[in-house]
Parts: C-alpha cells; structure tokens; sequence
C-alpha cells in the first residue's frame, strides 16, 4: 500500500510539472501570437509545420521573402518554425539596427542556425556570448591590426600566384572554367598560411585535399540541418549515416588543427624567441594573448577560434571573390575601369605592395557593389534573452531574431534601383546620406565582423593580380542562379573565359 502510495505520488508530481510547463509555454505562446500577428507573415501556414513546408532548402526562404519585400515592403517578417514557435526577421535598415546595436547572443540551441555549427566550431567568436565572447574579443582584436595585417601581403601575393597557375592549367583555348571552387581553394591556402604558417600547397591537390573535403561537406552538412528540425538535436543526427559523417569529419578536423597547435606550442616554449626569426601568424597570437588577469587561452579554446577562423574566413571569401568575377564578367566596361585601374598603380610589377590598397579605389567600389548584389552571408541571429522594442512593438525575451542581410540589400525603400549595378553607388557623395546599417556586408554593432580588414586587403591582392593577367568573360552558354545559403553560393557554379592580356 504504501509503495502505491509513493508511485501516486511520483506520478502526480510528474502530472503537475508536465502541467505547469504546458501552461506556462501557453502564456509565452499566446503572447508571441499577439506579437506575430502585428507583422506580415511570409507566407501560408501549414497547421503543423507552420511555413516550413515552403522550404524544401534553406535558400527557398531567401526567395520567398525578397518577393515579399519587393512586393509589400515590409519592416519584419514572421517565420513560424513549425506552428509553435515564431522567427522574426529584420529586412529593413531601421528594425536590424536595433538589434544589431543591442548586446543580443547568437542562439546555439537545438532550432538554431548556429547551433548546427557548434559540434564543429566549438563557441569560438562566431558563435560564443556574454563575458566569453567579450573577453575573447579583446584578446583577438590586436590579431587584426594593420601592423600584423600588412606582414600578410606577401603571402596574398605567393598564394595568388599559386592561383594563377592554377588558372593557367585549366582554361585553355578560350574555354569556360568553373571558377567558384578553385577559388574557395586559394582563399583556405591563404588562410591556412595566415594563421598556421601551414606550407602544404593545398592548391596543388585543389578539393582533393583531405582538409578541403571536410570543411566543404561539414559546411553542408550543417546547413541543412537546420531545415530539419529532428536533425538539429545531436543525439538523433548521431544515429543517421550524415550524423555519422558529420561527426567523423568534425573529429578530422579538429584533430588537423590539435596537431598543429601542439607541435607550435611547443615550439614557443622550447625556443621563445623563434617569433622574431618569423612572422607572426594568427596562432601565434592564440597562444601569447592573456586577457587583463594574465591568462590566456585554453587549447580548447585555441582550437575553437581556429576553426571558426578557418570556417568563416575563407568561405565568405570565397563567396565575395567569385561573384565579383562573375560581375566583372557582366559588367565589361566596369571591368575595364577597375582594370586601367590596376595598371596606373602597378605599373610593371606583378606583386602588390601595402601601399598600393589604399590606392584601389574602383576596386573597392567594384567589391562593395558586388557585396549588396549578391551579400556573402545572406542572414544572420540573434536570441532575445530580454524584451526589446521594435517598430513601437515589444518582442517578447527568448525568440530567434533573423537580420537578413541580403533583404537588406535589397529593400525598395532603401535602394529603389537595388537590381541595377552601379559602380558610383557607394561614391562619397553618393552615400553620405544612407544610414550607415542600409549596408552591413559585414555585420555592424558590437558583434561586427573582427576580419573584414584582412578579407577586403585579401581580396584586393588577388582581384589585381587575376585582372593583371586575364580578361573576364562570362560563359553564355551557363546559367548562373544565386543560392542563399549559409554563404551566398551559385547553384551550378560560375562559369567564364580566362581570356590572358
């Protein structure tokens, strides 16, 4: 009797907390409908999948809703992630400024965009919060200097040149090559040098190479996770044979950077002064920074930062690097300009200087009209953990907030010719009068991206020295379709002629 008793017991207490949770969801549930219902939904609700059953990929979403932008013009626009949990999303310059000024996390939970990212990339910058992310930022800020950004150069230059060659081998006699994933290449070699001082020439193997395989598939991978809400809790994903693969490829390369971050670290403690026979490299500076107690970084955390550098350097990159060739390609007499361009300031010399990228001016028109045309990360979240005021409307603390990027870029408000290419766009007197979030490539606020400078000094390097050598031009014959997805891709690549001068 008393054992009953106690089973009775057990159970009822298991029935009031079930009760209680199920209550307290439908207060929080009943209040995000209040909310939701204030802002243009994008699209026909399904009763159990709320509007994921219009996205067969994650790209799908991007379609749909510049059509709504276009169309309705629209501040915030509600996603329902099945029917009970609503996404808003910022695709106008004045709603995604006040959550990108706010001091709002990425989310990393299951149903997050990041959170698909975190058994690879740990919580380095890109998807850390709160006193870590704050901490580690001003560890790593002094990484991006223009001092240690200018000993970089010459490895832009040595990586391009690789890049060429690598061109050279493979158009020839006026045939179209597909530029996207020898691109994707040269940017990770340039990274792989930059940050490890790794000299394997991983052009030469191009997407054989065992690392390069990995961080494309897991970039994959973990992007179609996303859409898949059963997918997104790591204990199912394990049981399936892409979890499997997902989680072998995470442990290649994490055990890639261990090795390398080892064998450095011991370097430095055996010969402490081997930094000043050298450059400094991104690990370098993993290894020595301490924050304002005197202590560093742990080699988790070392290995994190490494990753998420890797991940979000070269990708993005890459992404920005092949559309501009792409644009350059439609664009002629744009490309001849920028081309005049890097003639007047090279002269007779292939390698570029320090000194000459401040000089490339239309370059720099060139790649930030490129980057509103086509955003290199189209969306980027954030999770409320207070309310915060909207448009006159308070968004309730705990949901996912989306700054679509590429809406962004593409709102009628904000740039009413947005499908038009226009070198002059970003001109002084052009955009004196913008607000300064009508155009966030890189993010803004606190969480701005901490690598733009070396991105855009990069790019720089590799788009006059290619000019230098070839002449664009499109394939005809190839249709080129944008893809949003975790970075901006082209769903068959991009084909054109390397036409040399």
């Amino acid at each position: 009797m008393d054992s009953w008793w106690i089973v009775q017991l057990v159970l009822a207490t298991v029935l009031a907390v079930v009760v209680w949770k199920l209550v307290k969801f439908n207060v929080r549930y009943r209040g995000w409908c209040r909310v939701a219902r204030q802002f243009q939904n994008i699209g026909p609700l399904h009763p159990v999948w709320g509007n994921l059953h219009l996205f067969k990929h994650t790209y799908d979403w991007m379609v749909i809703a510049k059509k709504v932008v276009n169309k309705d013009k629209p501040r915030i626009i509600v996603t329902w992630m099945t029917n009970l949990f609503p996404n808003f999303s910022m695709v106008h310059p004045d709603t995604a400024k006040v959550v990108l000024k706010a001091s709002v996390p990425k989310p990393t939970g299951v149903g997050s965009p990041y959170g698909a990212f975190v058994s690879w990339l740990g919580y380095g910058l890109l998807t850390s919060s709160g006193s870590k992310w704050q901490r580690n930022r001003r560890m790593l800020t002094p990484a991006f200097h223009f001092d240690i950004l200018r000993t970089y150069v010459d490895v832009y230059n040595k990586s391009c040149d690789r890049f060429i060659n690598k061109l050279e081998s493979i158009s020839t006699e006026g045939k179209s090559v597909e530029i996207t994933k020898p691109t994707a290449v040269a940017t990770l070699d340039i990274l792989l040098r930059c940050a490890l001082s790794y000299e394997s020439d991983i052009q030469e193997q191009g997407d054989k190479h065992p690392y390069v395989l990995a961080v494309d598939e897991l970039t994959h991978m973990a992007a179609d996770r996303f859409i898949n809400p059963l997918l997104q809790i790591d204990a199912v994903f394990r049981l399936t044979s892409a979890g499997k693969r997902y989680f072998n490829l995470c442990d290649y390369v994490h055990d890639f950077a261990n090795k390398i971050i080892q064998t450095r670290k011991e370097t430095l403690e055996n010969n402490p002064s081997s930094t000043q026979k050298r450059r400094l490299d991104f690990l370098d500076m993993l290894i020595t920074t301490r924050d304002t107690d005197g202590q560093g970084l742990s080699d988790l955390e070392i290995r994190d930062e490494v990753d998420t550098f890797m991940f979000a350097g070269h990708d993005t990159t890459a992404s920005v690097l092949s559309w501009t060739f792409y644009c350059l390609g439609k664009y002629p007499e744009y490309q001849q300009k920028v081309f005049e361009e890097v003639r007047e300031i090279m002269q007779d010399r292939v390698q570029v200087t320090w000194d000459d990228l401040p000089r490339m001016q239309i370059i720099h028109l060139f790649l930030k009209e490129t980057m509103r045309m086509y955003t290199p990360v189209p969306t980027i979240s954030r999770t409320l953990k207070e309310p915060l005021e909207v448009d006159g409307v308070i968004l309730p603390a705990s949901i996912d907030v989306m700054v679509q990027i590429d809406c962004i870029n593409h709102h009628p408000d904000n740039w009413p010719d947005h499908e038009k290419f226009r070198l002059d766009r970003f001109e002084d007197h052009a955009s004196s009068d913008k607000d300064p979030f009508s155009y966030v490539p890189f993010s803004a606020g606190p969480r701005n991206c901490i690598g733009q400078n070396f991105a855009l000094n990069e790019m720089k390097v590799i788009l006059a020295k290619v000019l230098n050598r070839f002449r664009i031009v499109l394939d005809e014959d190839h249709e080129v379709v944008a893809l949003a997805e975790v970075v901006m891709k082209a769903k068959d690549g991009i084909k054109v002629k390397l036409l040399p001068r």
